[in-house]
C-alpha cells in the first residue's frame, strides 16, 4: 500500500524517532493515518549513535515537516551498557531486564515529546514501544504508557484546559513479526533503521545482541527479508 505521497493531513503529531525498526514503522503509521509528523530523536550518550543518522534518513524518506534532534548526555548518569562502559549482552534474549535497559529512559523521553507537543500545538503524540517481542523493559508496557498519559493531563496546560495530548503506542500489542509485515506493508525499507546496541567499528549491525536477535527473529517469523547487514 505504503503512504499517499498527496494525502490532506488532518492534524499534526509528533513521533519520537529513535531510527529503530519500531519507531520508522510507527512514523510511517501517523503519516498514513493523516498526521504531519514532528519528529524527535534524542541523542543521549548511545554507544549505538548510528540510530541518530538512521532517524535523519528516515525523516527524509517519510517526508517529516520537521526533524529535531535534542542533545541530551545520560552518560552523566551511566546504569546501563548503553550509556557506560558496560559489556552489551550478546548470549541471548533472556527473562530478566537486561543490563541494556537505560533508567527511566522512556519516561525521560516522553516528558520531553509530550514538552514539544505542547509548546508546537500538536494534540498526538506517538512513541513505538512494544510489549510482546522485547526486552522486558519496564517503561515499555501498557499500563505505563496509560499511567504516563494520566500524568501528562495532570501536569501540562493542554491537560487543564481539557485538551490533553494523546499519547498513540500502535505497535504496542504487536509481535516482531507483525511489525515486520507493517514495515513491508508501508514499502519501507528495513536498511533504513538501526536496531544494534553494539555495532563493529566499521559500523554494521553485531547480529548478536537482544536487539538484533528480536529483529532477526521477527522478519524470519514473518518469512521477509530484513535489508539490513550483519555481522553474524
Amino acid at each position: 500500500m505504503g503512504i499517499p505521497q498527496d494525502r490532506p493531513y488532518v492534524s499534526t503529531a509528533v513521533v519520537l524517532l529513535s531510527g529503530g525498526l519500531d519507531s520508522m514503522v510507527t512514523a510511517a503509521l501517523a503519516m498514513e493515518q493523516g498526521f504531519a509528523v514532528h519528529a524527535l530523536t534524542i541523542s543521549y550518550g548511545q554507544r549505538h549513535a548510528c540510530e541518530i543518522d538512521a532517524a535523519r534518513n528516515i525523516a527524509n524518506e517519510l517526508g517529516a515537516i520537521s526533524h529535531s534532534v535534542l542533545d541530551l548526555d545520560l552518560r552523566s548518569f551511566g546504569g546501563s551498557a548503553l550509556t557506560d562502559d558496560l559489556a552489551v549482552p550478546k548470549g541471548g534474549v533472556g527473562n530478566d531486564i537486561p543490563v541494556t535497559y537505560v533508567p527511566a529512559r522512556n519516561l525521560v523521553f516522553l516528558s520531553l515529546t509530550i514538552a514539544c507537543a505542547e509548546a508546537s500545538n500538536a494534540q498526538d503524540v506517538f512513541i513505538g514501544v512494544n510489549a510482546l517481542d522485547y526486552s522486558g523493559y519496564p517503561d515499555c508496557r501498557p499500563e505505563f504508557i496509560a499511567s504516563f498519559a494520566e500524568t501528562a493531563r495532570l501536569g501540562t496546560k493542554a491537560g487543564v484546559e481539557d485538551s490533553a495530548i494523546r499519547i498513540r503506542a500502535p505497535l504496542q500489542h504487536h509481535s516482531k513479526a507483525d511489525i515486520a509485515r507493517e514495515c513491508i506493508r508501508l514499502d519501507l525499507d528495513p536498511s533504513w533503521s538501526w536496531s544494534c546496541y553494539d555495532p563493529t567499528p566499521d559500523g554494521v549491525a553485531c547480529g548478536l545482541c537482544d536487539s538484533c536477535r528480536l529483529r532477526k527473529q521477527g522478519f524470519a517469523d514473518a518469512g521477509l527479508e530484513d535489508t539490513t547487514l550483519y555481522a553474524n
